[in-house]
């Protein structure tokens, strides 16, 4: 498939940088996002990138946004990226809705992080058209593509979502249907083991990212990574992996808890560990 036409559910972050990287690929691309003036401001922070891009060599911003058209609601499509908060239920919604607006031989695709894609496959009634294309943010930048298989995905579907990661400058590399499927499992430990730390006063967050991008040669240290994947998204994560394997160690950092009830979210809300 060649999916010339590519529903994107969510403008946020994860869901305007998507929506770039189809565009840029020649492709169009309806964007939607239930968020009143969300499409705006995607469509802007697209702009800039783009403009950033295209100082170094790359396509012509104007070229790129005239695919992108924003729409008010779900959209035939060839295929459908759901790229919004990492809600089981939310995203659920989405399906159900999406199956009866796109085509039968429409691929619906989730960018989720850790919610397993058999339990959303489960909604719709095309579960063998149903998998995971979790990209990385910065979208535009960053080259992996986490496609992960439901239960019932047919290898068609994986086959032609991993050939449009590939078409689209990305690098897919497939995974088992499990919570935090690889990424997520090995990195938010990680991260939350970093708020333990803080928390019980061992260094500041400073010193702790200093360690990480010092010590492990990690281009940005766990907290400062935090902050621009967004705490709320981290904590969401997290009780999807608790819930999932039903192991402690996976719970939470209670600071991290504690950050997001008073609104720090990180970059996004302009502060998190850190001021913006």
């Amino acid at each position: 498939m060649k999916f010339e036409h590519v529903l994107i559910v969510g403008a946020g972050q994860m869901g305007g940088g998507i929506a770039q990287v189809v565009a840029a690929s020649g492709r169009r691309v309806s964007l939607r996002d239930a968020a009143p003036g969300a499409v705006d401001r995607g469509v802007e922070t697209m702009r800039k990138s783009l403009g950033k891009l295209a100082e170094k060599g790359g396509p012509d911003p104007d070229d790129v946004l005239a695919r992108v058209e924003p729409v008010d609601d779900l959209v035939p499509a060839d295929l459908m990226i759901e790229a919004v908060v990492e809600d089981a239920a939310v995203k659920e919604d989405i399906f159900r809705r999406a199956d009866a607006a796109l085509p039968a031989e429409a691929i619906l695709a989730s960018n989720t992080s850790s919610i397993p894609i058999t339990s959303l496959a489960a909604v719709s009634g095309r579960p063998d058209r149903v998998i995971v294309m979790h990209f990385f943010n910065p979208v535009p930048v960053l080259k992996l593509v986490e496609v992960i298989r439901g239960v019932q995905t047919s290898d068609e579907t994986a086959s032609a979502v991993v050939e449009l990661a590939e078409d689209l400058g990305k690098t897919p590399a497939e995974a088992r249907d499990f919570p935090g499927f690889v990424s997520n499992r090995i990195l938010m430990p990680f991260i939350n083991e970093a708020a333990y730390a803080l928390l019980e006063g061992v260094a500041e967050p400073e010193a702790i990212d200093t360690i990480a991008t010092l010590g492990f040669a990690h281009p940005m240290g766990p907290l400062a990574l935090a902050d621009l994947i967004g705490l709320d998204t981290c904590v969401a994560i997290m009780e999807v992996l608790h819930e999932g394997f039903g192991d402690p160690k996976y719970a939470p950092c209670p600071l991290l808890r504690q950050y997001v009830q008073a609104g720090r979210l990180g970059r996004k809300s302009a502060r998190g560990f850190y001021q913006y």
